[in-house]
């Protein structure tokens, strides 16, 4: 399914605490804050015609296989965590295959038009802003999508009635893990993901390294079980990662590329 948010109904979910951080904000007066802010609402408005954000999403039948998650046409490798008490991995969180129950899992991405971030290359401050604000706007158009699929779509949480402040604690049964972050350090994963979404539909391409085009673009997963829980993979060793690569079908030096960080 594809969604297409107006600027006007994703700005209250941006989460302002990022965007000062991007400024580097932390630690200044709060009316600096505020003038900053002032001036960012003031550009969403001015340009609240010209660019939008897009979603898409699909809730596919889903079950854990090991550190898998396998559906109908899928295989999405994961990582465990090497160190910890348990060693946690994302499929821990989604129904096993030996329990002859479907799961549900949530696969989205998000983005802004790519004009955000190519029509102000003539203006240095007003291109960092904008670029600022498209990233931000990705991020809000996926909380939004996020509690939709929670109250509606997926609608296992559809008495759920949380304040904007509530949603950026996540606060919110389930979790939204993305590909990039600690629990899913491997970028080259936006191409399985791609395989179910498709996400051109969106004006999202590729890189070779699975980076995502637009840069201010999300993409990941949405797990519904009550005790999911954001985690980091940290570091794996040699054995993890040739288990991995050969999950992923892809040879242990083109994943050790990927996960270079996590070695």
């Amino acid at each position: 399914m594809i969604i297409h948010y107006p600027i006007n109904a994703i700005k209250s979910y941006i989460n302002w605490d990022y965007f000062y951080y991007a400024w580097g904000m932390h630690g200044k007066p709060d009316h600096e804050k505020q003038r900053l802010h002032d001036e960012a609402i003031q550009l969403l408005e001015r340009y609240q015609q010209r660019y939008q954000a897009h979603a898409v999403f699909r809730l596919l039948k889903a079950n854990s296989d090991g550190d898998d998650i396998v559906g109908e046409g899928f295989r999405l490798p994961f990582l465990r965590q090497q160190q910890g008490n348990p060693c946690l991995c994302i499929s821990d969180f989604v129904r096993p295959l030996s329990s002859g129950q479907p799961d549900t899992l949530g696969v989205f991405a998000t983005t802004v038009d790519s004009g955000m971030e190519h029509d102000f290359d003539d203006d240095p401050y007003l291109k960092m802003m904008m670029q600022l604000l498209a990233d931000r706007l990705a991020e809000a158009a996926a909380e939004r999508l996020h509690k939709e699929v929670r109250r509606t779509y997926w609608g296992y949480a559809p008495a759920e009635q949380l304040t904007i402040d509530d949603l950026h604690r996540e606060t919110f049964q389930g979790i939204r893990p993305a590909v990039g972050y600690p629990s899913l350090p491997d970028t080259s994963l936006n191409f399985l993901i791609n395989d179910i979404l498709d996400m051109q539909q969106i004006g999202i391409h590729l890189t070779e390294s699975g980076a995502m085009r637009p840069h201010a673009s999300v993409s990941g997963l949405m797990i519904a079980h009550p005790q999911s829980r954001y985690f980091a993979i940290g570091k794996i060793d040699d054995t993890q990662l040739a288990d991995y690569a050969k999950r992923r079908g892809m040879p242990i030096e083109t994943v050790r590329k990927f996960l270079i960080a996590n070695l």
